[in-house]
């Protein structure tokens, strides 16, 4: 694998933003993880890059050589003090253009074994496969709010921009109906594999390849109405007819179509990997939604995850619709 540099920016040294120096959980912490029944979470972060253990495997995710390099090393030197290590470490560059990334390379271990493999969260069980592109299948700072949806055992989830299903499988998993959206045939089938993971039947369970967008209006006219509805769009995408998608400019379009269609005591999650839209944004934007749909909300934030620090992972608020 070829590894590209990051190309040099000069902006002035007061708008540079700080270092963070790379941080490991702690080895016990390890232990706490798989004691909840969970292999997939994150080991270590940094500004140049990050590192997850994923099952027997682990994954670094760098910005440039040099920041690779000081993480494989302090993966290494982690893994005597926790007293475990990965089968397999897989590199993934993490370009400053979307259109640049890249598949996951193996860095060591057995070039024989499969590039799927299995792991769990909180005992559920997800699918991963290092070969389907950029990104392995399960976003894991969504990790507490797939929590939160445990804890509230909904009846009817409507997952738009469901990637790989996981938010459908928790609820499944509760008892609930759920519609998943996405653009891609390949993660909605990644989604029906996650629910055969865990021995769930498609029987209660619409997989819709669709823009959400268009699709919202239609569920609004059939009458169909949710008490979840999961709103994690990407930051930059085009759909099949070339409509370009930017959450900066088109949250409140969602989030508008969102509540036509969520019932009373409906949870909206709001997620977004945009750094300008911050949980304080989310909640100014959604306010004024909620002010013209004439509809009165309340505001959830859940507690940061222990392995990401603050600055790492997605900007998430639950939305309460009274």
């Amino acid at each position: 694998m070829i590894l590209r540099q990051c190309p040099l920016v000069h902006p002035s040294l007061s708008r540079r933003p700080p270092v963070q120096p790379i941080t490991w959980i702690a080895p016990a912490q390890r232990v706490a993880f798989e004691t909840a029944g969970t292999t997939a979470h994150r080991l270590a972060s940094g500004s140049g890059g990050w590192v997850e253990r994923l099952g027997d495997d682990a994954m670094i995710s760098h910005k440039n050589d040099a920041a690779l390099e000081e993480m494989a090393k302090g993966l290494e030197n982690w893994a005597v003090e926790a007293g475990w290590t990965p089968a397999r470490v897989f590199t993934r560059f993490l370009p400053l253009k979307n259109d640049e990334r890249i598949s996951p390379a193996l860095r060591s271990g057995d070039t024989s074994l499969p590039l799927t493999t299995v792991v769990t969260e909180a005992g559920i069980r997800y699918g991963l496969d290092f070969a389907a592109g950029y990104s392995h299948g399960l976003f894991l700072d969504q990790r507490a709010n797939r929590a939160q949806l445990r804890v509230w055992k909904p009846k009817r989830v409507l997952n738009t921009f469901a990637y790989t299903c996981s938010f459908t499988v928790v609820a499944a998993l509760q008892g609930a109906e759920t519609v998943s959206v996405d653009l891609s045939k390949k993660s909605l089938d990644r989604g029906r594999q996650n629910l055969a993971l865990n021995n769930l039947p498609e029987t209660k369970h619409k997989f819709i390849v669709e823009d959400a967008l268009d699709l919202m209006p239609k569920l609004e006219r059939k009458g169909e109405r949710f008490d979840v509805i999961i709103l994690d769009p990407p930051t930059f995408s085009r759909n099949s007819n070339g409509r370009l998608w930017q959450v900066e400019q088109h949250f409140e379009d969602l989030l508008n179509a969102a509540l036509e269609i969520a019932m009373p005591k409906c949870a909206i999650l709001l997620s977004t990997n945009c750094t300008k839209l911050d949980p304080v944004a989310l909640e100014r934007r959604s306010r004024m939604c909620a002010k013209i749909k004439r509809r009165a909300v309340d505001y959830l934030r859940i507690p940061s995850l222990i392995d990401f620090p603050p600055g790492h992972g997605a900007s998430t608020l639950w939305m309460m619709v009274r």
